[in-house]
């Protein structure tokens, strides 16, 4: 979910695409036809509406006719020389209006780009979720007799890590994807070695800054390599190896749960997981070194990668209060945090195994768009079809979350029983990411960036200010769903957005 849904296009010939598409010729008649001669049409539009037929009868819009013909070289001095219309627009919205609607359907033969695979949206679903039992096995690295802002000793170090990561990283899968999506696997290569190495090492700095016991400091270093190494093998696609990663703290904390298990073999474990994301990275990285070099130059501007980050931060401080802010909000009131029935810990594990199918939603949402494209008899039942789908997947995504989270709670040791105001909470946290999500998949990415932003901004405002977290996340997150539901809504409903 770093970045856009699908950015790695099949190579093309990119002398062949600058060049101008030329108009459908006219149809080639029989030798006897042609010895006949052909009365003028009374009007050139005519025989140039035969020529578009196709196009103009699949046509949504009159804009899609005027797009093509303005690729074509069509100027509005040509409209209005050879087929007397003012303009192209002109021209094209009675090309429109003569040529009767005619769609393709969604047949056999139509081939949807953003057909998603179940399978793969489970495993990464899974590889988002699964690193949270490193938190189990790496328990004991902790100081939980001895407060740190509130928090055991070295659990805010591993927070702030966690959050320079998300960022950073966040920015690194969109450039890198960038490059992929031009057909430069070298430099996406170059783009992921250097890159994540500096993400780890800032990640870890910052942990170091803020201070904590010493093996609490090391589990925030080996959590901020296992994240730049994850990065690499999630954005060159390759999750199921990453799940292997993942096998031997997956199997050890289960062990944990069963039996008692010395602190040492816990923290070899969670070595051992850390040394083979790395290597299974570092192999990946290798054979995107190795590939031919690119023969064109391409420059990618780092200020793209801005709302990014700033996204991917705003992103990760929601998610924090979310799982810490009843632990802050007592630490904040200098009363003693409350233990055992917090609905933090069952609503991390919702949100977290609810990431597979946000994802694949998001494909299913675009590939409906794009059906739509194909059925709808104009722009306002287009605008209609996508609200529904937009607002049909998004309530599907909420009500798994909202299982999920009462599931967890029944299981969860010592659990409080389901809280209906934080349920809330959760519900809009998750429609507030989905959104966003959504649009920075379109290409809304300072839209997004700035609407999370304020979200988190007024969290963390309302947190020192000594706002209860739940009414601080109803707010806060309730604001940012209402808003982007309120751009998406109007902008996906646009033809333009889904060619």
């Amino acid at each position: 979910m770093s970045g856009p849904l699908h950015l790695v296009a099949d190579e093309v010939d990119w002398d062949e695409t600058v060049q101008l598409r030329t108009l459908p010729r006219p149809r080639p008649r029989p030798a006897a036809e042609a010895r006949t001669p052909t009365p003028l049409s009374a009007d050139p539009i005519d025989e140039l509406a035969e020529r578009l037929a196709d196009l103009c009868a699949y046509a949504v819009h009159p804009y899609e006719i005027a797009a093509f013909l303005e690729s074509d070289g069509m100027t509005d001095q040509q409209a209005a020389l050879v087929y007397g219309r003012p303009d192209a627009f002109t021209l094209a919205e009675e090309l429109f209006a003569r040529v009767p609607r005619r769609y393709r359907g969604t047949g056999a033969e139509f081939s949807n780009p953003w057909r998603a695979d179940p399978w793969r949206c489970l495993v990464r679903g899974l590889v988002f979720a699964l690193p949270g039992l490193g938190y189990l096995l790496g328990a004991h690295l902790f100081a939980p007799g001895k407060l740190q802002f509130g928090l055991p000793a070295g659990a805010a170090a591993l927070a702030v890590a966690t959050l320079a990561g998300w960022g950073w990283n966040q920015g690194l899968a969109h450039r890198a994807y960038g490059w992929l999506g031009r057909g430069q696997r070298r430099s996406a290569g170059h783009c992921l070695t250097w890159g994540a190495s500096a993400g780890a090492a800032l990640a870890t700095g910052c942990a170091w800054a803020v201070g904590g016991p010493p093996a609490a400091l090391w589990f925030a270093a080996g959590q901020s390599v296992y994240l730049a190494s994850a990065t690499v093998l999630l954005v060159l696609g390759r999750e199921t190896v990453l799940l292997a990663a993942l096998a031997p703290s997956t199997v050890g904390a289960g062990v944990v749960l069963a039996v008692p298990v010395p602190g040492i073999v816990r923290t070899a474990v969670l070595l051992l997981t850390v040394v083979l994301a790395l290597g299974l990275a570092g192999r990946e990285l290798v054979g995107c070194l190795r590939a031919p070099r690119e023969t064109t130059d391409v420059y990618l501007p780092y200020r793209d990668e801005v709302p990014q980050v700033v996204f991917g931060l705003a992103a990760g401080t929601m998610t924090l209060i979310a799982g810490l802010g009843d632990t802050l909000h007592h630490a904040l009131g200098h009363t003693a945090p409350a233990v055992g029935n917090s609905p933090a810990g069952p609503q991390m594990v919702a949100l977290s195994l609810s990431l597979g199918l946000a994802e694949w939603l998001l494909f299913r949402y675009r590939e409906l768009a794009v059906g739509a494209l194909r059925t709808s008899h104009g722009p306002a039942e287009f605008t209609r079809r996508t609200t529904g789908y937009l607002l049909g997947c998004l309530l599907c995504y909420l009500s798994v979350v909202a299982l999920l989270d009462a599931a967890a709670t029944l299981l969860w040791p010592s659990a409080a029983g389901l809280d209906t105001a934080s349920l809330t909470a959760l519900v809009l946290l998750g429609a507030a990411l989905w959104l966003a999500l959504l649009l920075n998949a379109f290409g809304l990415s300072w839209t997004t960036a700035l609407a999370c932003a304020a979200c988190a901004g007024y969290q963390v405002t309302a947190l020192l200010a000594g706002a209860a977290p739940t009414t601080d996340r109803l707010a806060g997150c309730g604001a940012a769903a209402l808003l982007l539901t309120l751009i998406a809504v109007p902008v996906l409903g646009r033809t333009t957005k889904h060619r």
